[in-house]
Parts: C-alpha cells; sequence; structure tokens
C-alpha cells in the first residue's frame, strides 16, 4: 500500500457568507518537501491553509494531513504538527524563554531548547516579556515554538517578514535543516526569492483556484519567454532572422549592433541563431541568456493590480 502524502486537498471549497474564498481548490503537498503556497492578498490561500491547520472545517471537498482528517482528528494531529502564527498565541506578559520551554514539554522529543534559541538568535531576548519583544524576535519565537516538538508536517506562514537579512538567511537555514530531516514544510510567503530559494515545489493561488503547480525553475521555464541578447553589426535583417527562429517571438535591434530575442530561450534556439549568423558571416559578440523570474510569472498568472 502506497504511503499518503503529508497534505492532500480535493476540491476544497471555504465560502464566508455569499463569498467564496476558496472555490474547488485541489492540491498535493509532498512528504518531506518543502511547498511554498504563492497568491496575492484574498486568493484564498490563508483560508486553504488555515482549513489545513485543523481551524476551518471545509464546506465541502476533503482535506487530509498524515492521513487524518484535521478538523476531526486534531488531537492525534495536534503533537506531529507545527504552527507558525502571524501574531498571537501568546501571553504578552510570559517571557520568550519561558514560553519555548513550556510548548517543548508538550512532546516527547522536543529540540534542544537552549541550541534553537542560540540558533535564532534569541539569547538576549530570553527574559523578556512577548509584548515587548521586537516584531522580529516574535516572528523568529514563533518559527520556534512551530519546530521545537520535531513536527513531521509544519506550517509558516510569512517565516521571514519583518526580518533582518541575517535573521532571514538564519531562518533559510533552519527550514532547509527540516527538510533534511524528512519533515514537510508548508509555506506561504510573498518574497519570490525565498520560494524560488528553498521551494521544491511552488503552488501559485488566485481567485480560489489552483493556477500552476511546480518547481520554481519548471513554472520560470515553461512557456518561458526569456530573452536572449547579443552584439553584432548594426542593420542585421531581424525579420529575417526572426523567421529562422522558430522559439523567437521577436527580434529586436534595440539600438544600433544591440539585439535582442524574446521568446522560448532553449539550447535549439541558440543554435538556430549561431547558425543563421554564421551563413551570412556575422560574429555574435556577448551573448547573454536571461530568464524570466518567479516573480514574472506569478505576476503573469495573478496580474499586477494591488488587491485588499
Amino acid at each position: 500500500m502506497s504511503q499518503p502524502q503529508a497534505v492532500e486537498v480535493v476540491d476544497l471549497v471555504q465560502r464566508y457568507g455569499d463569498t467564496v474564498a476558496v472555490d474547488g481548490l485541489s492540491a498535493v503537498f509532498a512528504t518531506g518537501e518543502i511547498t511554498a503556497v504563492l497568491g496575492p492578498n484574498g486568493a484564498g490561500k490563508t483560508t486553504t491553509i488555515e482549513t489545513c491547520e485543523g481551524y476551518r472545517r471545509p464546506d465541502s471537498g476533503r482535506v487530509r494531513v498524515l492521513g487524518l482528517d484535521p478538523w476531526r482528528d486534531g488531537r492525534a494531529l495536534r503533537p506531529r504538527v507545527g504552527v507558525m502564527l502571524q501574531a498571537g498565541g501568546v501571553y504578552p506578559g510570559v517571557k520568550a524563554a519561558e514560553m519555548l520551554r513550556h510548548v517543548a514539554s508538550l512532546h516527547a522529543h522536543p529540540l534542544d531548547v537552549p541550541a534553537l534559541v542560540e540558533r535564532l538568535g534569541l539569547g538576549s531576548a530570553g527574559g523578556t516579556p512577548y509584548r515587548r519583544l521586537s516584531g522580529g524576535q516574535q516572528q523568529r519565537l514563533s518559527l520556534a515554538m512551530a519546530v521545537v516538538g520535531r513536527p513531521e508536517v509544519v506550517f509558516l506562514d510569512e517565516p521571514t517578514s519583518g526580518l533582518d537579512p541575517q535573521a532571514r538567511r538564519a531562518t533559510w537555514a533552519l527550514v532547509e535543516d527540516l527538510r533534511r530531516d524528512g519533515v514537510t514544510v508548508v509555506l506561504t510567503t510573498h518574497f519570490m526569492d525565498e520560494a524560488e530559494r528553498l521551494a521544491d515545489q511552488v503552488v501559485v493561488v488566485d481567485h480560489g483556484r489552483v493556477v500552476a503547480v511546480g518547481s520554481p525553475r519548471e513554472l520560470m521555464a515553461a512557456g518561458a519567454h526569456g530573452t536572449l541578447s547579443f552584439r553584432a553589426a548594426a542593420g542585421l535583417d531581424v525579420v529575417g532572422l526572426a523567421a529562422a527562429l522558430p522559439g523567437a517571438g521577436r527580434v529586436d535591434e534595440v539600438s544600433p549592433g544591440r539585439y535582442v530575442v524574446q521568446g522560448q530561450v532553449d539550447a535549439r534556439l541558440l543554435a538556430d541563431l549561431t547558425a543563421w549568423c554564421a551563413a551570412r558571416d556575422v560574429m555574435p559578440e556577448g551573448l547573454s541568456v536571461g530568464r524570466r523570474s518567479l516573480e514574472d510569472v506569478f505576476l503573469e498568472l495573478t496580474g499586477s493590480e494591488l488587491r485588499g
């Protein structure tokens, strides 16, 4: 019998009154991988994740985490799942180290608390009440609370929001270590470079549905309209060149002697370009390939307008 995926969402529907927040969404978050769930504000990603965490009951559809229903089987899942909240969940007057030790005590085999505190740079904040911690310290404490119990699945909501570069990289390293230890990580983030760096899989959600799934590399390459630029003698026949490049959308001489090819940039297009140039005794110089970023893909899929 095959092992179930860590998280499975099938035809999930969630409504708020007459508003459909999640509209038949289906996704699989693979065991032992990092999945980044991306989407503009109001896309339905937070509602989906909260349903996976057991905080919301599906209006229809099916959600399973480690083979269990997070709404009905919350007690059984709680020791096996870590949840990082953006805000709240901590008594304002409790000291950071006390809170973390308390959470660790709820688990049979927690991580070493002093080592985790040191790794996340919380040593100096251990005796500080939660309400007096900086936003970044609160964020790191929330992360520590989510992972201290050695969860099998961990949900991270904007894990590096408000962090300085050093803390951000320390968080990335911790997340990568979780994957190395076989933990399934599901994270939401607005930082495309973070998703590109960490994620094995990216799930893009918009208007309550999944609009794209794949690794960052696959999403950036699929249908990819990248660019290939080069220098050569001014006045080349760009119309003839474009006709010789089946993968090219267009070819422009953007300034005298500088050319940009837009389209499906791959080895075939490069070979066709150099063959066309060789046949005309043209030497292309400074060949440079540029691919669209994950942010480019995200904007293509979801639009660039601001949303409330």
